[in-house]
């Protein structure tokens, strides 16, 4: 599943490619794609057509692009947080968002009209002015769209309504430390269990929580109750740098399935030092990387370099 980069990196695009234009029509090829709007396919596109979309914006692994209210001008500029613009006017506030989870498989990617239709092409977006579409491509179909309307979330900021209980992401300005350690001390779990934990930290997934742990030198197990105050800013630490390294090489793309807007894979499979090195030597200290079965998935780990604790928590 796409994490924290893979998202970001796709939001980006979206951004260069959509921020400003508006829907002409939307056109659902596959129910199950928006089987979370509960109005329904029809619904969903009538509420879309005639839209501009605002700049996109992203919380963990969730991706929206808000929408003006209809009979909104296109904005001049990508600032539509609202204010007032160059004349002095109020500028208009999204009020709705196309809200976007990439499941397993799903891909948000732009293209001309005219181009072949993907066989696992799901929704489609044109726009007014006859440029590249949007389309929603998703071959497993655990991925959805919808369009929800925008709400405070807990941090104050507009989110789509399903998305506030999502806790900022680390690399957001919001993220609080502070509350992140106190949460992370009543957890009374493993702390990889915490970093997969949407509610207390979001955009972290299985790639992600195994780098940084790898980095911080600290079991998966390790019990949140014991973590000290240095050893969780650590954790955080690794989890920023990790990803930050991630997103500037397009993120981590182990088959075709995950690529960015223009359908390009990432590259920092190559930099991974602890997920999917299964018996290949540490690059610390030289010791066989470790597999351990974790929540249905797989988590690994250097056996000398991040010691099981004597009290594990899974």
């Amino acid at each position: 599943m796409p994490e924290l980069p893979e998202v970001e990196v796709v939001r980006r695009g979206l951004d260069r490619w959509i921020t400003g234009r508006r829907i002409a029509s939307a056109e659902v090829l596959h129910p199950r794609a928006v089987r979370r709007h509960e109005e329904g396919p029809a619904d969903f596109a009538g509420r879309l057509a005639g839209r501009v979309v605002a700049p996109p914006r992203r919380r963990g692994k969730y991706m929206w692009l808000p929408l003006l209210p209809d009979g909104a001008d296109a904005p001049g500029s990508t600032d539509t947080s609202g204010g007032t613009d160059e004349a002095g006017e109020a500028k208009a506030e999204p009020t709705e968002a196309l809200l976007a989870h990439l499941g397993m498989s799903g891909q948000l990617l732009v293209g001309e009209p005219e181009r072949e239709r993907h066989k696992h092409l799901r929704v489609r977006l044109t726009f007014e002015d006859g440029g590249q579409d949007l389309r929603f491509v998703d071959q497993r179909t655990f991925g959805h769209l919808l369009v929800a309307d925008v709400v405070p979330s807990r941090a104050g900021d507009p989110v789509p309504a399903p998305v506030p209980h999502i806790a900022p992401d680390p690399l957001e300005d919001a993220f609080d430390e502070e509350a992140f350690f106190t949460a992370l001390r009543r957890r009374r779990t493993g702390i990889k269990r915490a970093l997969l934990d949407q509610s207390l930290i979001s955009g972290v997934g299985n790639i992600y929580a195994d780098e940084a742990l790898w980095r911080s030198r600290l079991h998966w197990a390790r019990p949140t109750e014991t973590m000290t105050r240095a050893e969780a800013a650590r954790v955080l630490e690794a989890a920023r740098e990790v990803m930050s390294e991630a997103l500037a090489v397009g993120g981590t793309s182990f088959d075709a399935l995950y690529v960015d807007v223009n359908g390009d894979s990432g590259y920092f499979e190559r930099s991974l030092d602890a997920y999917g090195r299964r018996d290949e030597p540490c690059r610390r200290c030289g010791t066989p990387i470790r597999r351990d079965e974790f929540m249905n998935r797989s988590s690994f780990s250097c056996p000398k370099c991040q010691p099981r604790p004597r009290r594990a928590r899974y």
